[in-house]
């Protein structure tokens, strides 16, 4: 009976203890906005420098995207049940030159060297699966347009976009017995699109930034061999994460 008479009592005055509690989360919430509104600021005069450099240290996992050719269906590959492309991991060191527009638009390209590797698996109907392994370092020159919001406090979120010229400096497909093997080609151009966080030090500017590049190059090689035939484009995809100092 007396549990019955506090249950009645608890849902007589529950809206009043909801407003309670909703008035003292929202106190601290109130304080906590303010004092990162007037967090002092390190460097509050960083992006005022018309020009501004850095470099990048960058991870990313690649894989290439397959369109088979018209002799994938004929007579003489009819073997070939699949061609599978994965996602391998690999990394980047550049540098980086800023030229500020205004306060909210920047111009940037960041050279660097990109270490890739590319994989293939061919499945065959009558033979054991069958991999292709195309290793490059990559001179790459991102061109690059940096969208950025309104500085609070110590942080400001920002987008950018653009486009990468690449040209092969090395490669593993290039030795050995190549004349067989899938031919690629020694250069590459990719969109990219992506975002990130600016985060502010007294001596120096840290940014974390995620980007996604779509090659529009085709990447197969003129040379016939019977792991290139039977396909009509490879383009490359890229997910990449940067550290970039300035």
């Amino acid at each position: 009976m007396q549990a019955t008479y506090v249950w009645n009592k608890f849902a007589l005055h529950s809206y009043k203890i909801t407003l309670l509690f909703l008035a003292l989360t929202a106190i601290p919430s109130k304080s906590n906005g303010q004092l990162f509104r007037w967090a002092r600021q390190h460097n509050p005069s960083y992006d005022d420098r018309k020009i501004s450099y850095g470099f990048s240290i960058g991870l990313h996992t690649s894989s290439y995207q397959v369109k088979y050719s018209n002799k994938f269906v004929t007579p003489k590959y009819d073997t070939v049940k699949a061609v599978q492309p994965v996602f391998l991991p690999g990394f980047s060191l550049g540098f980086l030159v800023n030229y500020r527009f205004n306060e909210f638009l920047d111009f940037r390209i960041m050279p660097k060297a990109g270490f890739y590797s590319h994989k293939l698996y061919y499945y065959f109907t009558n033979a054991p699966t069958q991999t292709q392994l195309v290793e490059t370092t990559l001179v790459e020159m991102p061109v690059l347009i940096k969208y950025k919001s309104a500085r609070r406090g110590n942080v400001r979120m920002y987008m950018l976009g653009g486009i990468t010229p690449a040209f092969e400096a090395s490669g593993k497909n290039d030795i050995g017995n190549s004349t067989a093997g899938l031919s690629i080609q020694k250069h590459n151009i990719s969109l990219d699109m992506g975002a990130g966080f600016d985060f502010y030090f007294p001596l120096f500017k840290f940014s974390q930034e995620i980007r996604f590049s779509r090659g529009i190059s085709n990447m197969l090689g003129d040379r016939s061999t019977p792991y290139s035939d039977p396909l009509k484009r490879l383009n490359t995809n890229t997910i990449s994460v940067y550290f970039i100092f300035q």
